[in-house]
C-alpha cells in the first residue's frame, strides 16, 4: 500500500480480493501459485524462503514453485488506484518481470551459439543484460545458469566472425556477477587476455574502458596467487589506462569508482608500485580526492600510503604542492580509516623529506595529532599520530613543545 494511504481516515476501503492473503496489503505484484491462489510476489518469495512448502491459504502442498503473474488483476489493481485518486491512492507501476531459468537458458544459448548471426547473438546479450539490470535476484538467476563461463569464452573468442561489439556487450555483461576464483584464474593467467583487456582501456567508448578496468579489478582481487597478481600490474598500459580515467574529468560518475578500485587493487603488489608513479597516480590521486565519496576516498588513501611506501612515490607526492595540505586537512574529516591512511601517508612523506615536515606543521598537522591521539580512531592511527608528533619534535614552534609532552609516547609500535 503506498504509504500516503491511510483507508482509515480517508474513508476508502481497499477491495478484498485486492489484497494479498498473506500480508493483507494492497498487492503491487500479484502472482498465482500451482494450487491457484494469488499472491504478492513479495509476500509469497518470503513464505517460501522461510522454509513453507504448502499454500498458506489451502494448506495444500506447493509441489511446483513456480510464480505465474496475474497480470488481469494487476490491471483491475491499478484501475482502481486511477479511480480512487481523489483520496490520495497513487497508481502502483506496472512491475518488471523477474528472469526465469529457461528463459536464461534460451539467451545464454543463442548468445554462445557461433552459427547464430551477430545481430541475433547481440540481440540475445542486450536483453540478458536488461534483465541483469533490473534486479540482484535476476543477476543470481542468470548467473546459476553458467553465465559468467559462457560470457568468458565469447569475451576472449578470437574468431573474425564474432564482431567487437558483441565482445563489449559480453564485457559489460560479464563484469555484473561476481566471479569465482577458477573464473578470475582463467582470466588472469593468460597473457593475451590481460593485452586484450589492456588494450581496451584506450577504447573510444568510455564505458568500453570502465568496464575493462572492472574486469582487470576483479581478476586481480579474486585471485590469491601473487605470481598473477604480478603478472597483471606488471602491464604497464594498464596503470596508464586506469590512471588516465582518474585524471581527466569525464561525465561518467562510475568511471572514478572503477578507476580507484582498479589502481588500490594493482597497487597491492609491492612490486610494480613504481609503475603506477611513473603512470601519474600521485597527481591524478591528489587532484580527484575531492571528488571521491566516503568509501572511494577510504580506498584513494589507502592508495596514497601505499604508493609512499616506495622512494619514487613519496618524491612524487612531495613534489605535489597540495599533497601536505590535503593529508591534514582529511585527518579526522572523512572516517577513522581515512585518518589512519592518511596520518602514514604524511609519516611516510615526513620521514622522507625536511621539506614535507615544514609543510604539514604550517598546514597545522600539530593540532589534528593531538586531536587525533585523545579520540576513538583506531590504535592503528593512533600509534601513526605518535610517531608522527615525535618525528615533529624539532620543528614545533616554541610554545607548542610545552603542552604537547603529555602526548607524545617515548615509544610507539611501528605500522
Amino acid at each position: 500500500m503506498p504509504g500516503s494511504l491511510e483507508p482509515l481516515d480517508l474513508g476508502v476501503q481497499i477491495p478484498y480480493h485486492f489484497r494479498c492473503p498473506v500480508s493483507l496489503e494492497l498487492m503491487r505484484d500479484p502472482v498465482t501459485v500451482c494450487t491457484g491462489q494469488t499472491y504478492d510476489r513479495t509476500s509469497i518469495e518470503s513464505w517460501v524462503a522461510t522454509g513453507n512448502t504448502t499454500c498458506p491459504v489451502t494448506r495444500a502442498p506447493l509441489t511446483d514453485f513456480t510464480l505465474i503473474p496475474n497480470h488481469t488483476l494487476r490491471r483491475l489493481i491499478q484501475d482502481w488506484c486511477v479511480a480512487n485518486r481523489s483520496f490520495g491512492v497513487e497508481r502502483i507501476p506496472t512491475p518488471k518481470q523477474p528472469a526465469e531459468p529457461g528463459l536464461v537458458r534460451s539467451l545464454l544459448n543463442q548468445t554462445s551459439s557461433g552459427t547464430n548471426p551477430n545481430s541475433s547473438r547481440l540481440s540475445a546479450l542486450r536483453r540478458l543484460r536488461g534483465l541483469a539490470r533490473d534486479s540482484e535476484k535476476n543477476r543470481a538467476v542468470i548467473s546459476s545458469q553458467n553465465a559468467p563461463e559462457i560470457l568468458i569464452s565469447l569475451l576472449f573468442h578470437s574468431s573474425g566472425s564474432t564482431s567487437a561489439e558483441l565482445h563489449h556487450e559480453a564485457l559489460g555483461l560479464l563484469v555484473m556477477f561476481p566471479l569465482t576464483e577458477p573464473e578470475c584464474v582463467s582470466i588472469s593467467s593468460e597473457p593475451d587476455r590481460i593485452t586484450y583487456l589492456a588494450n581496451l582501456l584506450f577504447h573510444s567508448s568510455i564505458e568500453v574502458r570502465v568496464n575493462s578496468a572492472a574486469l582487470i579489478e576483479m581478476a586481480v582481487a579474486g585471485t590469491r596467487s601473487t605470481e598473477i597478481r604480478a603478472q597483471i600490474s606488471g602491464v604497464e598500459e594498464i596503470f596508464e589506462g586506469v590512471i588516465d580515467m582518474l585524471k581527466n574529468p569525464i561525465s561518467y560518475p562510475r568511471a572514478l569508482k572503477i578507476g580507484i578500485k582498479s589502481l588500490f587493487a594493482l597497487c597491492l603488489t609491492k612490486q610494480t608500485r613504481h609503475k603506477a608513479v611513473a603512470a601519474g597516480a600521485a597527481s591524478a590521486l591528489i587532484d580527484r580526492l575531492a571528488d571521491f565519496d566516503k568509501c572511494d576516498a577510504e580506498r584513494a588513501l589507502a592508495t596514497i600510503e601505499l604508493l609512499c611506501r616506495v622512494p619514487a612515490g613519496c618524491t612524487a607526492f612531495a613534489a605535489h604542492a597540495l599533497t601536505v595540505p590535503l593529508l591534514v586537512q582529511t585527518i579526522l574529516k572523512i572516517s577513522d580509516r581515512a585518518t589512519e591512511y592518511a596520518a602514514g601517508a604524511l609519516l611516510a612523506l615526513c620521514t622522507a623529506a625536511e621539506d614535507s615536515r615544514k609543510e604539514a606543521v604550517a598546514a597545522g598537522v600539530l593540532t589534528q595529532l593531538l586531536l587525533l591521539v585523545q579520540s576513538d580512531c583506531t590504535d592503528r592511527a593512533k600509534r601513526k599520530a605518535q610517531m608522527l608528533l615525535k618525528l615533529l619534535r624539532d620543528s614545533w614552534p616554541d610554545e607548542s613543545v610545552g603542552n604537547s609532552n603529555d602526548f607524545v609516547c617515548s615509544e610507539v609500535v611501528p605500522f
